[in-house]
């Protein structure tokens, strides 16, 4: 299995069958060699520093019933609350004397937010706060919408297109959505001129390593600016409350393959690596990865705001997670920079 971590570190590309025998063939060895081959590529990029991204939760009502999210519209028990536009700007002035440089606003697909409210919340971001970068991670809306708010000064988009496969990605949506108009969103996005982040889970139900294969010839097509990947952890209100999480092992695999991959992305270790082990976010900077995404939102509305069950942080003020945060990076020979962080891959940079 080395020779084809070497192929993929030499060419940046691997046949389906190549991807899909790598994924089932793996061993501890053969990882062990893939982080260190990875973190060798990473450092020669973006050397040993972690960009931060401030999280603000803004809203977790959601139209969508996605058979694995915590927040689907059919969790009746779901506490639901949305955050106002000076509630957001508190999160962000928060954030901006911590530190932050780039505040990624993150919610279900809430019709409450028009374009036209969410244009004057990003434009309000962006007068107040001009040294910094504006994500958003609203779903799928119009190439309209996502013109719009392009305008109106976001400069990044978040949109995990979960599995690549529709036959999968029938497998874990209503019939309502489809994965074709998921990744159509997607070369929306890069069309505009984002920055765009895409991503998938790994070990949702159903998965297989064809599947896997699949995502990633996907992201080497669509070659984003960012990649966020994390475990299938179950939420007990949902369809898929007793299928079984996903691993720290194969996540932390994929981490090193996508960093490989595409060497210049921004790849962040998530809060749900966090989740499914103590160290998991170390794990994750020491499989590749060169992101993390402390927790910006008011703490009262942060246990609202699940997907998936045993969420960590969120009881910690974000000034404790910006120095949690940074001491764990610390420890493992990483620095938080104060930074807008923008990726080197490809274009679309500095917007």
């Amino acid at each position: 299995m080395k020779n084809l971590v070497d192929k993929l570190e030499q060419t940046g590309f691997l046949s389906r069958e190549e991807w899909s025998a790598l994924i089932r063939g793996r061993t501890p060895e053969t990882a062990e060699y893939l982080f260190e081959r990875a973190r060798e590529v990473r450092h020669k990029f973006y050397e040993h520093d972690i960009y931060m991204r401030g999280l603000i939760e803004f809203t977790n009502y959601c139209k969508n019933d996605c058979f694995y999210c915590g927040i689907r519209r059919s969790n009746k028990e779901a506490h639901r609350y949305r955050l106002s536009k000076k509630e957001i700007l508190d999160c962000c002035e928060k954030g901006h004397e911590l530190g932050f440089r780039t505040f990624v606003l993150q919610g279900g697909e809430d019709g409450h937010y028009t374009d036209e409210i969410m244009a004057d919340i990003v434009q309000s971001i962006r007068s107040r706060f001009p040294d910094c970068a504006i994500t958003l991670s609203l779903g799928e809306r119009s190439r309209e919408s996502y013109q719009l708010l392009f305008d109106a000064g976001a400069e990044r988009y978040l949109l995990r297109h979960e599995t690549y496969d529709s036959g999968h990605y029938s497998m874990l949506h209503p019939e309502s959505l489809s994965a074709a108009h998921r990744q159509q969103c997607l070369w929306d996005l890069k069309d505009i001129g984002y920055q765009v982040g895409t991503g998938f889970m790994v070990g949702s139900p159903f998965q297989t390593p064809e599947n896997l294969a699949d995502d990633m010839l996907f992201l080497k097509e669509l070659n984003p600016q960012m990649v966020g990947i994390g475990p299938f952890i179950p939420h007990h209100e949902t369809p898929f409350a007793e299928n079984p999480a996903g691993t720290l092992e194969l996540t932390l695999f994929m981490l090193g393959l996508i960093r490989l991959m595409l060497p210049k992305v921004l790849l962040p270790a998530t809060t749900a690596l966090g989740t499914i082990d103590p160290r998991g976010r170390e794990k994750g900077i020491l499989a590749g990865a060169n992101v993390v995404m402390p927790n910006l939102s008011p703490t009262e509305v942060r246990k609202d705001y699940l997907l998936y069950d045993n969420k960590i942080c969120t009881g910690d003020e974000a000034a404790e997670c910006r120095m949690c945060m940074e001491n764990r990076m610390n420890r493992i020979g990483y620095e938080v920079v104060v930074s807008r962080g923008d990726s080197l891959n490809g274009g679309n940079v500095n917007v």
